[in-house]
């Protein structure tokens, strides 16, 4: 218990670290942008004069250092800095579209989950038999389908019989209507997940059924059923549940995208506007809040692979 609480420590004190480091890159990365965030903010109407009082009044005009030391310290207090003539808030617009970007991320994980591991898990079961060679064929033509792609083709589908654009009901007021809307573009989004992850947990499996210690438990009489769901299945998680992390990032980057096609409100939408209207400071926040996201999710993921596995307690 001490091993796994030190392991667990060490996760949640890297933690900060990571994100620092990546506020670090993401602040280095647009400072570079050619965009003047005075313009940008003030339109091409303003005046010189109102353009230096602007950047005046926001630091713009201080050592790199100084700003950046000034944006952490407003990060630290959930302010991301503001956007457009109004001064709005990019704090608001990003954490009003990060939860319909969790919402269709961890869908679409789920439902990768609930494909890929039984089919992964039954062709190896079967290698090199009949479903086995189904099972590839099916995990390759997933791979082979781009997101974006199998999204348009949805649409034209399912047009008329599923809901693929208009306002996404809030799930506590029209729980049916929200999963309708969101289905469509999470399935899109899982399919290229699905094919990745049924042949990791194919590979993962075999290699687990060819160890000694199932040849000697299936030996000593005890049934196939019990040593795959008690042992095999338990240590060959090991592997699908580290790359599923990975794939968390994919996945995110690919709701950018889906959302768009799909006309979702989420940090897809952010992005856009961010760009089309040269707003430096949303373009900044958002992507800064997708990569703190992802590490967390990543670092939930370090954590339980080591709950999955008690050999990974000792490293």
């Amino acid at each position: 218990m001490n091993t796994l609480i030190r392991l667990i420590g060490r996760r949640l004190v890297a933690l900060p670290l990571m994100i620092l480091g990546v506020t670090f890159l993401v602040f280095v990365l647009m400072s570079l942008s050619p965009i003047d965030p005075a313009y940008s903010a003030l339109g091409e109407n303003a005046t010189p004069a109102a353009l230096e009082a602007y950047r005046e009044s926001h630091g713009l005009n201080d050592p790199w250092i100084v700003q950046f030391g000034s944006y952490v310290a407003g990060l630290l207090q959930g302010d991301l800095g503001t956007y457009g003539v109004g001064e709005d808030s990019v704090s608001a617009k990003v954490f009003t579209a990060l939860p319909i970007t969790m919402q269709l991320t961890f869908i679409g994980l789920f439902i990768a989950i609930i494909f890929s591991f039984p089919l992964g898990v039954l062709a190896a079961l079967y290698r090199d038999r009949w479903p086995d060679q189904v099972i590839r064929i099916i995990s390759i033509a997933c791979l082979a389908t781009p997101s974006f792609w199998l999204a348009i083709l949805l649409i034209l589908v399912f047009m008329g019989k599923l809901p693929v654009a208009g306002a996404l009901p809030a799930f506590g007021d029209d729980p049916s209507g929200w999963f309708q809307r969101m289905l469509l573009p999470s399935f899109a989004l899982a399919v290229p997940v699905i094919g990745q992850m049924t042949r990791i947990v194919r590979t993962s499996m075999v290699e687990e059924l060819d160890n000694d210690y199932v040849r000697t438990a299936l030996g000593a009489g005890i049934p196939k059923h019990i040593v795959v769901s008690r042992n095999v299945l338990r240590n060959a998680l090991i592997t699908p549940v580290t790359v599923l992390g990975l794939r968390v990032g994919y996945l995110m980057g690919g709701a950018v995208v889906i959302e768009i096609i799909f006309n979702l409100p989420g940090m897809g939408r952010v992005l856009i506007d961010g760009i089309t209207q040269n707003w430096v400071t949303v373009v900044q926040g958002a992507t800064l809040v997708v990569a703190i996201a992802f590490i967390v999710v990543n670092i939930v993921v370090d954590l339980l692979y080591i709950l999955i596995n008690p050999r990974i307690r000792t490293v």
